[in-house]
């Protein structure tokens, strides 16, 4: 650790101190104005104005050669009008007929052929939009946030046109990309960056016509320059997008007594976006009642930690420009339209899976100052259900969310050669909680983040160096309060920590995050070195998401990468990392040590793999609020094996193991494989199977302990898992715009426990064995345990589990009208649990079509209209 360290201070000095960015682009390409009749949208460049524009050619190899020159030859040419940018490609090849004109969905990753085009429309060397299409015609978009070509936000979903032809010579593209979905600064004239890239998967080929090298940084701060585009007029830029749905649902088992239970049920809604300009840079996104039935379901887990496990977001309004929005986990916006967090305390009540968004709206931009802006609020309703008390017979009703508004915003300064930033973000999160209402014991009724941001560049982005710090602040009844300070995220509650301590009587909590990060991210050493910081009071899971506080953590990598190809291998790669984390009362609550590597060999195949290292530590939350428990000393390895990416039959192989010094240990194979029967279908499996045997599971916690454990039973057992889960895809494009996709994911997870015994001492991972030492333990059917201990006895239920779970996604889309769209949908959700008999295999795979469950069949459609 302290030569890592002595390395990235080293780097900080011997980087030179007037490091020169990238000179200004050496390739310039000019776009030619078309005052007449705009080419024909047809895939061949037969139109006159293709033969008067200047082509940019003479493309250079990444991969596998570099510095090469391109052995098939590529013209791109560019034109306008008033209203857009259009594209001209002639992609030339030796053997046309082995060109791979695949058809899949939009935003589809094949293995074909692709034209790729970025340009940095803003020119601030930093951000770019990403157009690609394949012979196919299969459209990619993407908004690339950092000066990193890996960096893509693939929710840009611009209304953009393009036709493809193969023919004798190889083959042609033509795009229309129309102003108004790109954003840029205002002026007379404009001066883009540019780059081109043609992908040839089948031969691992990959020529740019702006090279950027393996071991080089940057993305748009290494393009070529667009010229000759001017006098564009101003555009209002206002797009509408109403819709209409409707749904049937068929539940899988109904309770006769529940008076809400429902065999059948019908919904028809409507709602709409809105896309506006606020003057050149600037737009607005609102949309009302929005509807999210054909985003694919969540992946089935079991989780037997204490924490909050947070799924990525799949709603297009939520994820486009989120990269603008917050940082640092002050924003996770699937807290918006979440589950209702109260509970209707009845025998029966109406169901609510989720809160209703009345409305949600966005500014984002970049002024040409290279100030940045990004705001979002969001409206969600109070949820009433109806309530039904089967003694009295009487029905009523009863609050599970409050009347919520979300709100975040975010600002960003550029400055220097380098596109360093300076960032700012608050968040607020407020909610109409009645005086007494039971929701202001479980919810807080205001919560407020602050942050601050920097990232400095430099040496061409090669070196890097960040800093943050933030603040948080939520309050609201002593109960909501006090809920905070004993959950999972703190357990201010446990006996042995001499520095935090439960009130009951506080109505606000507060707290404070940072953290500073340096790396070198080009060249052949690379590092990275983060110091986190984050004070039990934090909050952030308002509107935020925040796995657990109380932690600082030091971590280091350092790898090297030799990307010139050798007698043996394309590229291979070697590191060490470590990481360790204490709490604030300065006891070291994990550390992980290992080595991780990885090779490409000569015919593209890769493998990677690492071995990891868990000695000894002392956890802080194994107990679930209770001292201090010693962690187990754990080995590890991982290994990962790939076919080429360029390869039509796509293969993965995944292999861990892990050991602890108990007899622990976790077996677990996943992988995955993907065919092409056919230029129009595709078919994908993944899959993963698991085996492991958990030394030390926590169980429960009951009162009357001995003063080794400050009074307290802290109950754990063995526990022997098995899960096997997978995960089956199948597209087959009509044509890029009438697509089906077919999702299923069965799913099975076993687990049996044994072996109970309580902590015999705080600091120590011993376990006083039930069944020993004058104790006795007795399962009482498949229900609960009953433990004796001289004259105590306390029960507790059989923890045992054997899950089935079925998650599907039919979809049919058609894009009828450009940027217009219709869906069908037909998804099921299957579920049980029962007695565990065994280890699952595949037959649990085959159980899970036949759980009980819901199905779920809608149609929506939307209609895109614009004012230019």
């Amino acid at each position: 650790m302290s030569r890592i360290l002595m390395l990235a201070v080293l780097s900080l000095v011997a980087a030179p101190a007037a490091a020169q960015s990238p000179p200004d682009p050496a390739r310039r390409v000019v776009a030619a104005r078309v005052d007449g009749s705009a080419p024909r949208l047809d895939g061949r460049l037969d139109d006159v104005v293709w033969a008067a524009a200047q082509p940019a050619g003479d493309f250079l190899l990444r991969e596998p050669t570099e510095g090469a020159p391109a052995p098939e030859r590529t013209e791109v040419r560019f034109v306008y009008t008033r209203d857009a940018l259009y594209i001209g490609a002639r992609m030339y090849s030796d053997t046309p007929a082995a060109v791979r004109a695949l058809v899949a969905r939009r935003d589809r990753e094949i293995p074909s052929e692709q034209l790729i085009v970025s340009l940095d429309t803003r020119a601030d060397r930093r951000t770019a939009y990403t157009f690609a299409v394949t012979p196919g015609g299969v459209r990619t978009d993407y908004f690339h946030p950092s000066d990193f070509e890996d960096s893509r936000d693939y929710s840009f979903d611009p209304v953009w046109e393009v036709e493809t032809a193969v023919d004798s010579l190889g083959w042609t593209a033509e795009m229309r990309i129309p102003f108004t979905q790109l954003r840029f600064n205002p002026g007379r004239e404009q001066m883009w960056g540019v780059n081109l890239v043609r992908d040839v998967p089948a031969r691992n080929e990959q020529g740019y016509w702006a090279l950027v090298r393996r071991n080089e940084m940057g993305w748009s701060s290494r393009m070529g320059r667009l010229e000759g585009i001017a006098d564009i007029p101003p555009s209002r830029r206002l797009e509408l997008m109403p819709y209409v749905a409707g749904n049937a649902v068929r539940a899988g088992e109904v309770d006769a007594a529940d008076p809400f239970a429902e065999r059948y049920g019908t919904d028809l809604r409507a709602g709409g976006d809105l896309k506006m300009g606020l003057g050149p840079n600037l737009t607005l996104d609102a949309t009302f009642n929005p509807d999210f039935g054909q985003v694919e379901a969540d992946p089935a887990v079991v989780n037997l930690t204490a924490f909050e496990i947070f799924f990525e977001e799949r709603r297009p309004f939520f994820i486009e420009g989120a990269d603008l929005l917050g940082g640092r986990g002050t924003f996770y916006s699937r807290r918006i339209g979440a589950p209702p967090p109260g509970d209707a305390e009845a025998d029966y009540a109406e169901a609510t899976a989720n809160t209703t968004i009345i409305g949600a709206a966005k500014v984002s931009g970049r002024l040409a100052s290279g100030l940045s802006l990004g705001a979002l609020t969001a409206v969600t309703a109070r949820e009433e259900v109806a309530t039904y008390d089967a003694a009295s017979a009487a029905f009523g009703t009863a609050q599970v969310a409050p009347l919520t508004a979300y709100g975040i915003a975010t600002v960003r300064q550029e400055f220097g050669r380098d596109r360093s930033t300076l960032a700012a973000s608050l968040t607020a999160v407020e909610r109409d909680l009645d005086p007494g209402s039971p929701l202001a014991a479980v919810v807080a009724r205001r919560a407020y983040t602050g942050l601050i941001d920097g990232r400095l560049r430099w040496a061409g982005g090669k070196y890097d160096a960040s800093a943050y710090v933030g603040v948080s602040h939520v309050a609201g009844d002593s109960l909501a309060m006090l809920d905070l300070q004993l959950s999972p995220r703190r357990y201010y509650q446990r006996p042995d920590a001499d520095y935090v301590e439960v009130d009951p009587s506080r109505t606000s909590l507060s707290g404070i995050t940072a953290g500073i990060n340096h790396s070198k991210l080009a060249g052949n050493w690379r590092w990275d070195i983060d110091y986190i910081h984050e004070a039990p009071g934090l909050e952030l899971n308002d509107i935020g998401a925040l796995g657990s506080t109380d932690d600082r953590g030091l971590f280091a990598d350092l790898q090297y990468r030799e990307t010139r190809p050798g007698r043996l291998f394309h590229n291979w790669s070697l590191g060490v990392f470590e990481s360790l984390q204490w709490n604030f009362g300065g006891v070291r609550t994990s550390t992980d040590v290992g080595l991780f590597g990885g090779v490409t060999l000569k015919n593209f195949w890769r493998a990677e793999g690492q071995v990891v290292v868990l000695p000894r530590a002392l956890s802080d939350n194994l107990t679930r609020g209770g001292p201090l428990m010693q962690t187990l000393r754990v080995w590890g390895i991982d290994l990962e094996l790939a076919n080429p990416r360029g390869a039509q039959t796509g293969l993965t192989l995944e292999a861990t193991g892990r050991w602890d010094e108990l007899g622990g240990w976790v077996a677990e194979a996943e992988g995955g494989v993907s065919l092409r029967p056919g230029i129009r279908s595709e078919i994908s499996l993944d899959f993963r199977y698991t085996r492991r045997l958990t030394s030390r599971q926590y169980v429960t916690t009951e009162s009357g302990g001995s003063a080794a454990t400050y009074g307290g039973r802290y109950v754990f057992g063995s526990v022997e898992r098995s899960e096997v889960v997978a995960q089956l895809r199948f597209s087959y494009a009509i044509r890029p715009e009438l697509t089906l996709d077919v999702y299923v994911e069965p799913f099975a997870s076993s687990g049996r426990y044994r072996d109970f015994g309580e902590l015999a001492a705080a600091r120590t991972f011993d376990l006083r064995a039930y069944g020993t030492d004058g104790t006795t333990i007795t399962r009482n059917g498949d229900t609960t345990y009953t433990v004796t201990d001289g004259a105590s006895q306390f029960s507790f239920p059989v923890p045992d589990f054997d899950i089935r779970s079925l998650r599907s996604n039919v979809v049919l889309r058609w894009e009828w009208l450009p940027g217009s769209t219709a869906f069908l949908v037909w998804q099921q959700d299957r579920s049980r649990n029962a007695v565990p008999t065994g280890d699952v295999g595949l037959g649990g795979l085959g159980e899970a079509f036949r759980a009980p469950g819901n199905q779920f069949v809608a149609l929506k459609i939307s209609y895109w209209m614009a004012v230019r």
